[in-house]
């Protein structure tokens, strides 16, 4: 059976990194934060967040994924509320999209990246799991480059996250990302390499 390993770590970690390079050495990739765009895509889902919080949430007809990330960040039982709408559609998709990945021909793994994987439980999907550590500072700094994040909006965002500490133990690897990319993919090589994932 081809295995899945699933990447977790602090908002702004580098994940996508470590899932780059992983594609690089054989990898399929799924990633849930598209899955979730498609759940927002969704006639029903948007009937329903429209229920709960009105037509102000829509921008061109659309529901505008800033505004309703200012509703849900501030409060966790709206975050609750969203999570009870979209999750289900979207752990579907992913139970599809590895059944899919596995019919194709090349692929020696899947790739599984989900900032939220330990919280919704979605690590049943995976074999290995495996933890991108980068230091406050370098994740704050990309934050605030990338998504005009300051350190309190990361840190409200945080809060309805496991804690990193906490995420770290249900990991079966460690990549530390200090900001040199040939440094992440070397470790995750031998990562894979140790796993007898990849030779």
């Amino acid at each position: 059976m081809i295995p899945t390993i699933g990447i977790v770590g602090g908002i702004g970690s580098g994940k996508s990194l470590v899932a780059n390079a992983m594609q690089q050495l054989g990898g399929h990739l799924i990633n849930a934060d598209r899955l979730g765009h498609e759940a927002l895509e969704q006639p029903d889902t948007q009937a329903r967040l429209i229920e709960r919080w009105g037509p102000s949430i829509l921008k061109d007809g659309k529901p505008d994924r800033r505004q309703i990330g200012r509703i849900v960040f501030s409060n966790a039982e709206e975050l609750r509320a969203l999570e009870r709408i979209v999750f289900p559609h979207i752990e579907k998709r992913i139970h599809e999209e590895i059944a899919r990945a596995r019919t194709l021909s090349g692929v020696q793994f899947i790739i599984l990246d989900a900032a939220i994987l330990l919280e919704t439980g979605w690590k049943r999907h995976c074999d290995k799991i495996v933890f991108v550590d980068t230091p406050r500072e370098i994740r704050l700094q990309r934050l605030m480059e990338h998504r005009g994040w300051d350190e309190h909006e990361v840190e409200r965002r945080e809060k309805m996250q496991m804690p990193l500490e906490q995420k770290k133990m249900h990991a079966d690897a460690i990549v530390i990302n200090d900001g040199e990319r040939e440094k992440v993919v070397r470790q995750v090589q031998d990562t894979l390499v140790s796993w007898k994932v990849i030779c």
